[in-house]
């Protein structure tokens, strides 16, 4: 006999499947548990807390090959919070803030920048949620990512990357410098760290738009 699985769902998503997704009794709905499964479940009750009956479990198929690390500088609030939900829309694991030579201002609000990366990983199907990490300093991001298998660091004056003619499969550091700019101690220090010197182009990006174009090309295998 197959055993049956129920359970009750958090505050928040029973108030969202109930309220606003409108979702009734008997109807199938797919929940993530942000760690790569999936359940398939139906709805048996909408009174108080939402009960479900999972059906099935699997692993989720969506979550790119290569793990991808976003080390970015610290940006006005609403262009990061820009930046953390659509780097998890296009696939990034974790997001780090930096603080540069550059950084103007240092406060972040991580619990809310935390729930727009949960909001935009159920938005695109991920079945990861990305982490966001606590503020560190730029020398103490280029010691986090020797962890990594390469790390890029972008920059204007880099060479405009090509794509690789082996995709990694392992894990990628993706640096993203501040309205004003690298400075020319912090290349320095990127090369001495042994990071890819990279471009983006011959246009000048914002923060925020290199953060996500970036993001996009290593979590797609186009670095």
């Amino acid at each position: 006999m197959k055993k049956i699985h129920r359970f009750l769902l958090p505050v928040d998503l029973s108030h969202q499947i109930r309220d606003v997704l409108k979702i009734k009794t008997d109807e199938v709905v797919d929940l993530m548990d942000g760690q790569g499964m999936e359940f398939q479940a139906k709805i048996v009750s909408t009174a108080g807390p939402v009960e479900v009956e999972v059906d099935s479990v699997r692993q989720n198929q969506s979550e790119p090959m290569v793990k991808v690390i976003l080390y970015c500088a610290i940006l006005k609030r609403e262009n990061f919070e820009l930046v953390a939900q659509k780097a998890t829309e296009v696939g990034v694991h974790d997001i780090v803030p930096i603080i540069t030579e550059r950084t103007i201002k240092t406060g972040l609000k991580l619990a809310r920048l935390q729930k727009i990366a949960a909001e935009a990983a159920e938005q695109s199907g991920r079945g990861v949620v990305p982490t966001v990490h606590k503020a560190m300093t730029f020398k103490q991001a280029l010691v986090d990512c020797a962890r990594n298998d390469v790390n890029y660091f972008f920059d204007p004056s880099g060479q405009i990357h090509n794509k690789r003619p082996d995709p990694i499969q392992g894990s990628i550091g993706l640096f993203i410098g501040p309205e004003g700019g690298w400075t020319d101690n912090e290349i320095a220090l990127a090369k001495q760290a042994d990071l890819v010197q990279a471009s983006l182009g011959r246009l000048t990006l914002r923060g925020e738009t290199a953060a996500i174009v970036a993001s996009y090309l290593a979590t797609s295998s186009k670095l």
